[in-house]
C-alpha cells in the first residue's frame, strides 16, 4: 500500500458547475484519506482531470488538457487521473489509447479513488469506471470564493431532448435526500448566497418521493442559519408551478432570479428538440412570473442552427427576445453528436450559417440587456462583494441579477469593502454586459 499522506493531489475541473461539484467533494474524499491538496499542478504529484463530455468541443478540451497535463511527468507528477463524463461514456473508445492516463474513474466511481490509484502505483493502468458502490457523502473543499457555493441536488436527467447526451451519460434522474442536501448545506461555512444546481432543479424529488419536492428543500434549506440566500439554476419552464412561484415570492432568501433554459421559441423547433411548451406558453409564463414576482430577474439559454431551422425562425427567435426582454441569454450554435436524436435529422446546417444567427441573436440580446442595465443608472442597489479588480484599482460584485460566471458583474469604488459582505452601490453607468457605480462613502 502506498502511503498517500506523503502525496501531493491537485484538480483541474472542466466543465459546468455540477461538475465543479464533484471536484470538491472528491477533494474532501482525498483530504479525509490523508493526501496534501496543492493548487500548483507543477507540485502534485497526483493529478486528477475531471472532464465534461457534453460536445464534441468539450470532449476535444478534455484529451487536449490530459495530453497537457502528462507533460508534468517530466517533473514531479507520478499518477494522471482521469474522472467525470469523459470515461463515464467513453472508456471503451479512450482508456486504451490515452495511455497518458494511469487511472479512469467515471461519475458515480469516486469511492474507488485510492483503490485505482494504488493499482496505478503498483505498475497497471486501473480502469475502475462503473465499479463505485456508493454516492458521494457530505463533504466539500470548496473552490468558489468563500462567500457562494454551489448545491448539486440532483443528478442525471429524464427529458431526452433530442441533440443532448447527458441521459446517456449521467443515466436517469436521481434526485439527492432532503435530509442528505440539508446536512450537505449545514456543514459549509457561513455562505452569502447557495446556488441549487442540476439538469432540472425543478424536477427535484419526483423520482423518490413520487411527487415534486423542490419547494419543501427550498424551505429547508433556507431554515439554515448558515445560509444567508438560495439562488435556482435550470428550471424548467413546463415545471415552474404556482408553488414554486409562490415560494419564491414570499421566501425572502429566495433570490428573485430564475434561469429557465428555453432553448428555442418557436413551436416546430421545440417539437424538433422533444421540449415541452409553445412560445405562446413561454410567454405566458415570463408574463406571469413577472406579475406574481415584479422585481425578478429572467435568464436563459437557447441553441441556434438546430437541424432545418430557417432563417425566418431566427427571426423569429429575435422577435421572441425582443417580445420577452429577459435580463441575459447565453446562444449557443447547435452541435451535431452522434447517439442523439438529432444526429440523424435531415436538414442539417452549416457552422458558418450556425455562428452567423449566434452572432445575429448576441447581438439583439445586447441591446435588450443594455436597455434593462441603463434603468439601473442613478439608483442605489444591494452589491454582494466578490472580491477586488486589481487591474482597475476597485471592487467587483454582483447584485441579485447577476449570478456567477454566466452574468455580469457590478463594478464600484468605496473606501473599503470585504468578500463576501453587501453594499449598497449607486449606479454611475453601464454598458451592454455590466455596471458600474460607488458607495456613499467614496469620495472622488
Amino acid at each position: 500500500m502506498i502511503d498517500f499522506t506523503q502525496k501531493k493531489f491537485g484538480i483541474i475541473s472542466l466543465g459546468c458547475d455540477k461538475n465543479r461539484v464533484d471536484s470538491e467533494k472528491l477533494l474532501s474524499i482525498i483530504k479525509e484519506g490523508g493526501g496534501k491538496l496543492t493548487d500548483d499542478i507543477s507540485k502534485a504529484n497526483v493529478l486528477v482531470v475531471n472532464t465534461c463530455a457534453f460536445l464534441n468541443e468539450s470532449r476535444k478540451e478534455a484529451i487536449e488538457t490530459i495530453l497537457d497535463c502528462a507533460s508534468y511527468k517530466s517533473g514531479n507528477l507520478e499518477k494522471l487521473v482521469v474522472t467525470g463524463c469523459l470515461p463515464q461514456k467513453y472508456a471503451e473508445e479512450t482508456f486504451p489509447s490515452l495511455t497518458e492516463a494511469d487511472v479512469f474513474l467515471g461519475t458515480n466511481d469516486y469511492d474507488k479513488f485510492f483503490e485505482a490509484l494504488d493499482c496505478a502505483y503498483e505498475g497497471r493502468r486501473a480502469n475502475f469506471v462503473g465499479c463505485g458502490e456508493r454516492p458521494f457523502g457530505a463533504g466539500r473543499v470548496i473552490s468558489t470564493p468563500q462567500h457562494y457555493a454551489y448545491l448539486k441536488i440532483a443528478d442525471g436527467c429524464n427529458n431526452r431532448c433530442t441533440y443532448c447526451l447527458i441521459p446517456k451519460i449521467r443515466g436517469k434522474y436521481v434526485s439527492f435526500p432532503v435530509e442528505e442536501l440539508v446536512n450537505e448545506a449545514s456543514s459549509l461555512c457561513e455562505i452569502s448566497e447557495l446556488i441549487l444546481v442540476a439538469q432540472d432543479v425543478t424536477r427535484y424529488g419526483a423520482d423518490i418521493y413520487g411527487q415534486i419536492k423542490i419547494v419543501e428543500l427550498l424551505r429547508a434549506l433556507t431554515s439554515l442559519d448558515n445560509i444567508l440566500s438560495v439562488r435556482l439554476l435550470y428550471c424548467y419552464p413546463d415545471m415552474i408551478d404556482d408553488a414554486l412561484i409562490a415560494e419564491i415570492r414570499d421566501n425572502p432568501k429566495i433570490i428573485k432570479y430564475v434561469d429557465i433554459p428555453l432553448q428555442h421559441s418557436e413551436d416546430r423547433i421545440l417539437k424538433l428538440m422533444n421540449r415541452k411548451g409553445s412560445r405562446t406558453e413561454y410567454l405566458a409564463l415570463i408574463n406571469k412570473l413577472r406579475k406574481e414576482i415584479p422585481e425578478i430577474a429572467l435568464r436563459s439559454t437557447f441553441i441556434a442552427g438546430f437541424p432545418t431551422e430557417t432563417e425566418d425562425e431566427c427571426d423569429a427567435l429575435c422577435g421572441f427576445l425582443r417580445e420577452a426582454k429577459l435580463f441575459n441569454c447565453g446562444f449557443f450554435a447547435y452541435s451535431r453528436e452522434p447517439e442523439t436524436a438529432a444526429y440523424n435529422l435531415k436538414g442539417q446546417i452549416s457552422y458558418s450559417v450556425k455562428r452567423a444567427r449566434v452572432k445575429k441573436l448576441y447581438s439583439v440580446q445586447r441591446d435588450i440587456s443594455e436597455s434593462i442595465l441603463r434603468s439601473f443608472v442613478g439608483k442605489k442597489i444591494k452589491v454582494l462583494c466578490d472580491g477586488i479588480d486589481y487591474e482597475n484599482n476597485r471592487f467587483e460584485g454582483r447584485a441579485y441579477f447577476n449570478a456567477p460566471d454566466i452574468d455580469g458583474k457590478v463594478y464600484f469604488n468605496s473606501p473599503q469593502a470585504t468578500q463576501g459582505e453587501y453594499y449598497d452601490v449607486i449606479i454611475t453607468k453601464n454598458d451592454s454586459y455590466d455596471l458600474f457605480g460607488r458607495t456613499e462613502a467614496f469620495q472622488k
